[in-house]
């Protein structure tokens, strides 16, 4: 059989599962996973190899992980918005993933609204059967037939990586033939710098309860890669005063509870020993700021 490729798009609202699923299609960690709404800020492209065999043709699956899709209040909140949007700009297929264990609400039309122009193959993706009994299961997949004409509606688990395998049947029957875009052994678009920034703020999401996150952005400021041992300086951004002594903590520890948990996830990653540096800086209002936005983006050459 012929290789297939093609980009596919995951849309859904915030906290559906849509990094956890890039992270189990992809077999590594590409995107950062909280319980925080708007965890995902940028487009994330993951790469999933397909080895053809019993009625499956070989290919590449490109996935673009989104923010989820909410209407935006701040100049951050339209810049995800416009990187959704973005997401379904000439898409050969998408998938909407749903959390099968809320109710169908006003964020699920207007999700459903927003996706109505798209022409592009779209799967639905109920997710977090896991926790979810059958009958329950039977008229959520009842009400969103009735809804729109998906080309296929899968129940999955994205943690326990249920019902994965027919999802990339799913997908990879209904990309063209095309080549492969990116090689067998890279698995993301993003460098390890903002792979790094981005391990970093999934510790203050976690780490800071509801006093922080959301005014929170992490900067790498120097990256030096050794053989044995690799040196990061990095600054982590609020808004208030107040914002930064929660950050730092009493005497550092919440700082040094960041950095040390960081860390470990960092040094798995580059593959050495990790020295850490954490700074925070207070920068007012930087989610209305353009400029900052600008800077705080690792795509923007000037970021």
């Amino acid at each position: 059989m012929s290789f297939r490729s093609g980009f596919v798009s995951i849309i859904g609202r915030p906290n559906a599962g849509k990094s956890t699923l890039l992270n189990a299609l992809v077999g590594e960690k590409v995107a950062i996973v909280t319980h925080k709404p708007q965890t995902t800020r940028h487009r994330i492209q993951g790469y999933v190899n397909v080895k053809g065999g019993k009625g499956r043709p070989p290919g590449q699956i490109v996935l673009i992980d989104t923010p989820g899709v909410h209407k935006p209040d701040s100049p951050l909140g339209s810049r995800m918005m416009r990187e959704v949007n973005a997401a379904l700009e000439e898409r050969d297929a998408v998938l909407l993933i749903v959390d099968a264990t809320q109710p169908f609400g006003r964020g699920d039309q207007f999700v459903l609204d927003l996706l109505e122009k798209v022409t592009a193959p779209m799967i639905l993706l109920l997710n977090k059967i896991d926790v979810i009994e059958k009958p329950k299961l039977l008229e959520i997949i009842e009400r969103y037939s009735k809804l729109r004409d998906f080309a296929e509606i899968i129940p999955i688990s994205a943690t326990k990586r249920k019902a994965l395998d027919e999802l990339i049947d799913a997908v990879i029957k209904r990309l063209p033939e095309g080549p492969r875009y990116f090689e067998k052994d890279q698995i993301t678009d993003q460098p390890e710098r903002a792979l790094v920034a981005e391990m970093i703020r999934e510790r203050v999401l976690i780490e800071t309860g509801q006093e922080v996150p959301y005014a929170a952005a992490v900067k790498i400021e120097r990256f030096e890669a050794g053989d044995k041992l690799t040196r990061i300086a990095a600054a982590i951004y609020c808004e208030r005063e107040g914002q930064k002594a929660i950050l730092i903590g009493k005497g550092g520890a919440m700082l040094k509870r960041i950095g040390t948990s960081a860390r470990k996830q960092i040094e798995r990653l580059v593959g050495t020993k990790v020295f850490l540096e954490l700074f925070v800086k207070v920068r007012e209002n930087w989610r209305s700021s353009e400029a900052a936005l600008d800077e705080l983006d690792w795509r923007n050459p000037a970021g």
